[in-house]
């Protein structure tokens, strides 16, 4: 696997040898949205107990959120065209800035359909940061070292998806000995807390802050709306199987991610309450939940130090042959994970995370490697791709639902399901997996290395 290809880039505001402090506001970036995307997986739980819904019902938070990757990352690449990646940085976190107060209603009324579309207007705005944030990290320096580099700015993503999970999970699902009686108000106020009291004016103020600031342009990543370029996005392959090893691995990541609470929380699997303590099978299954969603904390974890480590090392190993030994290995501990029981099922899945970590960067900088001047485009294609997101989890959400119905007819308890079905669905993952590792081996080939071997 030949080193990532990427034109030079021509640098103005900023001496090209000195890119820590544009890396660094940038930085603070990933730490932001990595923090409110990893939140969607304590707010699973919380509206299966609110709303009284299933799973696949609930797993509705990561469609609606991942939809908007869809829908938005190439008006979002066009955005960027027109008005420079500075600006669009901005304009995505002020949108993000409306939608955390608009869960102030979600989470007053309440209201699911609310919930929904304020979690779309949240993606809108990450997606406008990610299209323009991952290619400007990308090509702000050596291109032989953009998958390390994005690895080191990811890593700081996975500190906030680490974090904030166990803070959600405190904050809204309670304690495991308060948990059953924690009333709907309790966590609806925490929802505000954290929506529109922290993050609202955490974004508000970042946004000043990189609107006031100096980031270099980097002219050779981008072109200017009506601009000729004399190319097409689809004439790079190594785009194309990217956009569908983006597509699996955000949907496998995330459906792991989405089960993390459900699936620990089972007897068999996390067994944080003896029936012996809480007889009832559903109050001891809703207590479960509040310690098990802290453990959602461990998988990002894993994530974040696996980026560090990944960073380090894709300063001598090529990115291709890291990743298909990262694909191997999450597929493996998968299939442990789905069949086996206990805290070797528990840890397994956990320790999924470590090998998710540079996934997306390898994946991202191997895509986007020699597209030049396309290069927001192709960002915005990749992007777009984060869909898996939005469609995996579902169909792991449903697949446990009928699992569950078809294996425990008896269960009529509306507000969770206790049963086996979502240990079994993650098997789903592994196909995941096992794509990602012919897009490392082969698929992430570009152009000219395809022409190079007729």
């Amino acid at each position: 696997m030949a080193n990532v290809i990427m034109e030079s880039p021509k640098v103005t505001g900023e001496s090209p040898k000195n890119y820590i402090g544009a890396l660094a506001i940038v930085t603070t970036l990933f730490f932001m949205w990595g923090s409110l995307t990893s939140l969607n997986d304590v707010l699973i739980p919380y509206v299966q107990h609110v709303f009284k819904i299933r799973l696949a019902a609930s797993m509705l938070i990561q469609t609606a959120f991942f939809s908007a990757y869809f829908i938005f990352s190439i008006p979002a690449s066009k955005i960027i065209d027109w008005i420079g990646y500075k600006k669009a940085i901005v304009v995505g976190l002020f949108t993000m800035v409306m939608a955390c107060l608009a869960f102030y209603p979600a989470a007053r009324i309440p209201s699911f359909p609310f919930f929904l579309a304020a979690l779309i207007i949240l993606a809108t705005g990450i997606t406008i940061l990610q299209v323009a944030a991952n290619p400007y990290v990308a090509i702000l320096g050596k291109p032989q070292t953009a998958s390390s580099r994005l690895n080191l700015t990811q890593a700081f993503n996975s500190l906030g998806t680490a974090v904030f999970p166990w803070i959600g999970a405190r904050l809204i699902l309670g304690t495991t000995a308060a948990a059953v009686n924690l009333n709907a108000s309790a966590e609806a106020n925490a929802v505000v807390k954290l929506y529109v009291y922290f993050f609202a004016t955490a974004l508000a103020l970042l946004a000043i802050g990189i609107g006031l600031s100096k980031l270099p342009t980097i002219s050779a990543a981008q072109h200017h709306l009506g601009e000729k370029v004399n190319d097409s996005v689809w004439r790079h392959p190594n785009l194309v199987f990217g956009a569908i090893g983006i597509f699996v691995y955000v949907g496998g990541e995330v459906a792991i991610g989405s089960s993390i609470a459900n699936y620990l929380a089972l007897d068999n699997i996390g067994g944080f309450i003896s029936s012996a303590n809480i007889p009832d099978a559903a109050n001891r299954y809703r207590a479960a939940l509040a310690e098990a969603a802290k453990y959602i904390s461990l998988y990002w974890l894993g994530a974040m130090i696996g980026r560090f480590i990944g960073s380090a090392l894709l300063q001598k190993i090529k990115p291709g042959k890291l990743l298909a030994l990262a694909a191997i290995m999450a597929a493996l501990l998968v299939t442990i994970s789905v069949t086996t029981n206990g805290h070797t099922a528990m840890w397994s899945i956990l320790a999924v995370g470590l090998f998710n970590s540079i996934m997306f960067p390898c994946i991202f900088t191997m895509g986007i490697a020699e597209l030049g001047p396309l290069t927001g485009d192709g960002s915005g294609i990749l992007n777009m791709a984060i869909v898996g997101g939005a469609i995996i989890p579902w169909i792991v959400g449903k697949a446990a639902d009928l699992i569950n119905r078809s294996y425990y007819p008896t269960m009529s308890q509306g507000e969770t399901s206790w049963g086996q079905g979502i240990h079994h669905a993650l098997i789903a993952a592994v196909f995941c997996y096992l794509y990602i590792l012919y897009f490392a081996v082969s698929g992430s080939k570009t152009r000219s290395e395809r022409s190079a071997n007729t």
